[in-house]
C-alpha cells in the first residue's frame, strides 16, 4: 500500500510510561548534588518539557542545570529499559498505524535513549525517523521538531497527524500546520485539550482507530 498519511507520535505518556525511571533519575540528580528531591507531583507536571527547563522550573540555578542534567542522564541510561513499559494498546496502535501510514517519533527526550528504549521494546523498526531533544534548537511547542521529522521522511504537512498527551504536542502541531490528536492517557489536562483540540481519545490505539477510519474502508481494528 502506498502510504500518503503521516503519523507522528510523542513518546512519554503517549506510547510509553517511563515515570518511574524519570522520578528515580531526578531523585539521583538532586541527591548527588546534596539537595532535597523535588516533590513527585511537581516533577510530573513538567514531564514533556526538556530536562534543562524542568530542572530550572524545580528551582535549580541556571549555572548548575547542566550538571544536574548530566547526573540525570547518567542514571537514566542505566535504568531506563528496565523501568519503562509500553502503555496499554501502544504496540497495537503502532503496528496498525504502520499499515496505512508512515510513522515518526517527535519527543523532547534524548534521541539516543529513546531509540534504545524502542529497540528494546521491539518497535523502533516501525518508525521512519525519531527526532529528539538534541536534534533541534527549539523543542516542542515550537514546530521545529515536526518540520525536522517531515523533512527527514520527505513528507509534507498534508495528511499529517501529531498524536500526543500534552498541550506541548497540540501547540506544536498547530504551529506546524498538521492535525493534532490529544490523548488522555498521559500527563495532559483534559480541560486544556477541550479548548485546544477537537480530536481527543483515551489512548494511542483509540486515536489510530479514529484516524484509520478516515482513510480505510474497513475499521482499523477488527
Amino acid at each position: 500500500m502506498q502510504r500518503s498519511v503521516t503519523i507522528l507520535f510523542d513518546l512519554d505518556g503517549t506510547l510509553i510510561d517511563s515515570t518511574e525511571a524519570i522520578l528515580e533519575s531526578f531523585s539521583f540528580a538532586f541527591r548527588s548534588h546534596g539537595f532535597t528531591v523535588a516533590h513527585e507531583k511537581d516533577i510530573k507536571k513538567l514531564i514533556g518539557y526538556p530536562l534543562d527547563m524542568m530542572f530550572e522550573s524545580l528551582g535549580v540555578e541556571s549555572e548548575c542545570v547542566d550538571s544536574y542534567v548530566k547526573a540525570y542522564k547518567e542514571h537514566y541510561r542505566k535504568i531506563s529499559c528496565e523501568k519503562t513499559k509500553l502503555l496499554p494498546g501502544a504496540r497495537e496502535a503502532v503496528e496498525r498505524a504502520r499499515e496505512f501510514a508512515r510513522l515518526g517519533i517527535v519527543t523532547t527526550k534524548t534521541a539516543l535513549y529513546s531509540k534504545r528504549l524502542l529497540e528494546y521494546m521491539g518497535l523502533m523498526q516501525q518508525f521512519d525517523v525519531l527526532i529528539g531533544r538534541e536534534d533541534v534548537v527549539n523543542p516542542k511547542p515550537h514546530p521545529e521538531p515536526i518540520y525536522k521529522a517531515l523533512e527527514a521522511m520527505n513528507s509534507t504537512t498534508k495528511e499529517c497527524w501529531m498524536i500526543g498527551d500534552t498541550t506541548l504536542d497540540i501547540d506544536a502541531a498547530k504551529a506546524a500546520g498538521v492535525k493534532p490528536f490529544a490523548l488522555l492517557c498521559g500527563f495532559g489536562n483534559e480541560a486544556d485539550f477541550v479548548s485546544a483540540c477537537e480530536n481527543i481519545a483515551e489512548d494511542a490505539k483509540s486515536a489510530v482507530e479514529k484516524i484509520g477510519k478516515l482513510y480505510l474502508q474497513k475499521p482499523p481494528f477488527y
